[in-house]
């Protein structure tokens, strides 16, 4: 199957590029004027304030006619170990439901006794003015006055609807008004805005001081832990480190009295958070190397809700790479420090849930890396919307669609990757420029359901499977040659990204994830047990934000990962910055034919391989197929040879040892054709 080689976009005048080159200058000028940027705030804040304040009336309306707080005060108690306090919650609830029960009964009776009601109160009306009217017409003597008072109410009847038809629809107007402004002033005072958007003053920011800590402990429901706490002639202190300024927050280790767990502490993270006055995206738990501790890094409050500014790559116009010895700057941490990635010989895996930031986080390291004019990229981008398209002139080798043709292409493509790699190991000069072979959306390669000629899959976790050992080839001698995969996935399972692909990647980045498992998957157990949490991120709210493992970034000493704020490059100053490294690189880049890799036909192989001989052992069958093939068959095994043979019926059997019958294998060559 041939490849489809780089696509160059269309031209645009002139005059346009001009226009958006303004506009692009006018857009960030405007977004370093801090008067911009003080209306945006104000915008936002209160925004925010109808849309908080509105939750907040929805949340009282529905407390205030069901036993919802009722139940959140039993859980809470249940949480806490304060048995008493449930069943006094419990007992309040059900009055609550008994009263709640009799004002909907009562409600019903009243409803079929109203239109009795009704008639009777007008009967009584009636007869009460008649009587007056009857009275007057006596001292009058006029018999005209007993209809008097009736034809008196009618008339204030009649005003009465004059003045409600010439206020209803102004008040109809008001309505929804007053309850947006209503909705405001309680989003207001709940301060419902993010803590960036707020005026200084009204900022919640709880000082976090040893004692703020040492409470925010001993409430979190543990009994050993508050117990020891209480016994503690110091009040606690004993416990915590000291607290140290941490970029925009603060660090503290805290070591963990007899019977408490550090796993105990990292499953209470929110109720924790909410003890020190913070929100639980906006405290971190690690578990450092001293035993019994757990390390706190606690954001002021606010901080990280605030966007971290424009990528140097961006801002700056001398942007240099090297491969060797230079890092990507990647974003900032948490803590507000710059962080570089190196990449040298190091293959890459980015996963994380759709929609994320996975392809921005993965596209401005290699934009950096374009920098460096001795980098070869060969890229496959099966999402296919061009995300990638600004690569077109820089990259050898451009594959870009979504169909399973894309990513048949995308598996050859890193077939001949392997086949690359294998001609540098037999080099014998060892100077070899970087190759860089990248994957977006590697799970369409490993779900491809299509075949080739010789009934060998292109998909799959198996070792038929061309793209899983086209991979796993390259992880295992790629580095050595310079010869790099980078892959970016989403929503990993063993399916879509098996388990030997995964470690096989020496830096490995997740962004938000859905579960503990799926991190495990992508970062590996050990990070994930001792702290690294990219399924805590916040979906939707935390775009771009990533959790490294990896020895080609700066993680803190005793920590088993990093959480970077990842530099966020859009489509155009992403073309910008693609235009300025293909400048460097002299406006051109190296092109490379990729030739197809050649189909093998293995059960012709083998049927080859076994001559005349009416019957031949499977090692005999390995060895003579090494032999034949090296490069193709120097990773089957037993297995692998029963599995692909299983397929058409031919597997091997037993005859003092596993042989694999002639016969039987060109009986399936016979049915393969004639089908």
């Amino acid at each position: 199957m041939s490849v489809t080689l780089i696509k160059t976009p269309d031209e645009t005048s002139t005059h346009t590029e001009r226009r958006r080159a303004r506009f692009r200058t006018a857009a960030k000028a405007a977004l370093a004027d801090e008067r911009i940027r003080a209306a945006g705030r104000i915008a936002v804040r209160h925004g925010a304030y109808v849309i908080g304040g509105t939750r907040v009336l929805g949340r009282r309306t529905w407390d205030g006619r069901s036993a919802a707080r009722y139940e959140r005060m039993i859980r809470a108690a249940e949480a806490a170990g304060l048995m008493d306090k449930v069943a006094e919650w419990e007992q309040r609830g059900h009055a609550f439901r008994m009263a709640r029960h009799r004002r909907r009964m009562d409600t019903l009776q009243a409803m079929v006794a109203l239109p009795k009601a009704i008639g009777s109160a007008v009967a009584a009306g009636t007869g009460l003015l008649l009587f007056v009217g009857i009275l007057l017409a006596w001292a009058n003597s006029d018999v005209r006055d007993v209809l008097t008072p009736l034809e008196g109410a009618v008339e204030v009847l009649r005003w009465a609807a004059f003045i409600a038809g010439i206020i209803w629809e102004p008040v109809l107007y008001s309505v929804p008004w007053l309850a947006l402004a209503g909705a405001w002033a309680v989003g207001r005072s709940r301060h419902t805005a993010p803590q960036w958007a707020l005026p200084a003053a009204q900022r919640d920011d709880v000082v976090i001081t040893p004692s703020v800590v040492v409470v925010a402990f001993r409430d979190l429901g543990i009994s050993a832990l508050r117990k020891a706490v209480e016994e503690m002639g110091d009040a606690g202190a004993a416990l915590l480190s000291p607290i140290t300024m941490a970029g925009c927050g603060v660090e503290v280790d805290v070591t963990l009295p007899s019977g408490v767990s550090t796993e105990e502490i990292q499953n209470r993270r929110r109720k924790l958070a909410e003890n020190l006055g913070r929100h639980e995206h906006e405290v971190f738990i690690s578990i450092p190397e001293s035993a019994r501790t757990v390390r706190l890094w606690i954001a002021d409050a606010g901080a990280l809700d605030e966007p971290i500014g424009l990528s140097p790559l961006v801002t700056g116009q001398d942007v240099r790479a090297d491969y060797k010895l230079g890092k990507a700057p990647w974003g900032q941490s948490l803590r507000g420090d710059e962080t570089g990635l190196s990449v040298y010989q190091r293959h890459l895996l980015i996963t994380g849930l759709s929609n994320q930031g996975k392809t921005a986080s993965l596209r401005s390291v290699a934009l950096w890396l374009a920098f460096d004019p001795a980098v070869e990229f060969w890229i496959g981008d099966l999402k296919g919307i061009g995300d990638w398209g600004m690569f077109a002139d820089l990259a050898s080798i451009y594959i870009y669609g979504p169909t399973d043709e894309h990513a048949a292409a995308v598996t050859e493509m890193v077939e001949a990757a392997v086949q690359e790699m294998e001609r540098r190991l037999q080099d014998p000069t060892g100077d070899h420029h970087p190759l860089v072979v990248i994957v977006d959306e590697a799970q369409v390669a490993f779900m491809n359901p299509l075949k080739g000629v010789d009934g060998r899959p292109y998909g799959g976790k198996k070792s038929t499977s061309r793209y899983f050992m086209a991979c796993r080839r390259i992880h295992n001698q790629g580095r050595a040659v310079n010869v790099t995969l980078w892959q970016g996935t989403q929503d990993p399972t063993d399916e879509n990204l098996p388990k030997l692909v995964r470690e096989g990647a020496h830096t490995r980045a997740s962004l938000v994830l859905g579960t503990e498992s799926q991190a495990k998957m992508a970062l590996g157990d050990a990070p994930v047990e001792a702290g690294a949490a990219p399924h805590l991120l916040r979906q939707g709210k935390d775009k771009g934000t990533v959790v490294v493992a990896s020895d080609g970034i700066d993680i803190p000493a005793g920590e088993p990962s990093i959480t970077v704020r990842t530099y966020f490059i859009d489509t155009d100053p992403a073309k910008e910055v693609a235009a300025r490294a293909l400048e460097s690189r002299n406006g051109r880049a190296v092109v490379r034919q990729l030739a197809p890799v050649r189909d093998v036909d293995h059960l012709a192989d083998i049927a080859h391989v076994l001559g005349l001989e009416p019957r031949v052992p499977t090692t005999e069958v390995l060895h003579r197929l090494y032999q034949l093939n090296e490069p193709v068959y120097r990773e089957w095994n037993h297995s692998t040879l029963k599995e692909y043979l299983e397929g058409f019926d031919a597997a091997p059997h037993k005859s003092g040892v596993m042989v694999v019958d002639r016969q039987k294998v060109r009986d399936a060559l016979a049915r393969r054709e004639a089908a």
